[in-house]
């Protein structure tokens, strides 16, 4: 499997969300886009991480972009977590990992004293032409969503 780097263009990957849709990033061109890969549904951080994006997401707005987020977790089990937290945005169901190998996110981890896969919180940022062009990895949720709107405000 091939490992987007900056400067691949968005996958035509078809993949399921919330709200019963199915989506290609490629069908976004002319936006830009925000994808955000985060561990685990209803966990304090990553509860934290999509709270920031959503308090943040009339400014992406402005800016011509959407943001995505994506986990393992099912889809039924990300639109609770939406709704819970009101989130203006979609949340992308990965289970089989395609898209998680396509950003290489999905790492050894330890979770009380044992190894095991899981995403790497990262967050990626396509142009309006579909190019990736910046990428956090190793992300820490502390000020993160506003660190991506400032790199999308560069982008204008």
């Amino acid at each position: 499997m091939t490992v987007l780097t900056l400067g691949s263009v968005a996958p035509d990957l078809e993949i399921s969300c919330t709200g019963g849709k199915t989506l290609r990033l490629s069908d976004f061109k002319g936006k830009n886009i925000v994808l955000y890969f985060y561990p685990k549904d209803n966990t304090p951080g990553c509860t934290q991480e999509g709270r920031d994006f959503r308090d943040l997401s009339e400014r992406f707005a402005v800016l011509n972009t959407v943001i995505f987020g994506v986990s393992r977790d099912s889809v039924k089990m990300h639109e609770g977590f939406k709704c819970k937290q009101e989130f203006p945005f979609e949340l992308l169901s990965d289970p089989d990992e395609a898209l998680c190998g396509l950003f290489d996110v999905i790492k050894m981890k330890s979770l009380y004293g044992k190894q095991v896969r899981g995403i790497e919180r990262s967050t990626f940022l396509f142009d309006s032409r579909g190019n990736l062009v910046r990428e956090w990895r190793k992300v820490k949720v502390k000020e993160h969503a506003q660190e991506v709107l400032l790199a999308v405000e560069g982008l204008s």
